[in-house]
Formats: structure tokens, C-alpha cells, sequence
């Protein structure tokens, strides 16, 4: 399964920390989305800065 990553909220005076893990996913703009594999290590970053995301279920063909 994977599931589509899209930041709707600015990274502007968050903690670098959570800058770095937005980096991380390939996200750095708001609007901008990406596909990743749902595993742990996805969740878990995504976890840590879902204040500033919008994490939807894609399915696969």
C-alpha cells in the first residue's frame, strides 16, 4: 500500500528538527505532495510533523 504526503501548513518558525523531517519526506512547500511506501519509518516522520500535512491512502494498480 502507499499513501500520498502533501504539506498544507508553512515549515516559517517551526523548529529545524521538524524543517529537516519535511525535507526528509521531499516536501518543503505547501501544495507540494509526494508518494511514499506505508511503512514504520514513513509513519513515524509523518507523526512527528502531522500538524503541518495531509496524508491520504493511494491505491495501487
Amino acid at each position: 500500500m502507499k499513501i500520498k504526503v502533501s504539506q498544507i501548513k508553512s515549515a516559517i518558525g517551526r523548529k529545524e528538527h521538524h524543517k529537516r523531517v519535511l525535507a526528509s519526506l521531499g516536501l518543503g512547500r505547501i501544495g507540494k505532495s509526494r508518494i511514499h511506501d506505508d511503512n514504520a519509518v514513513i509513519k513515524g516522520m509523518i507523526k512527528k510533523v502531522e500538524y503541518l500535512l495531509k496524508v491520504e491512502t493511494v491505491e495501487e494498480n
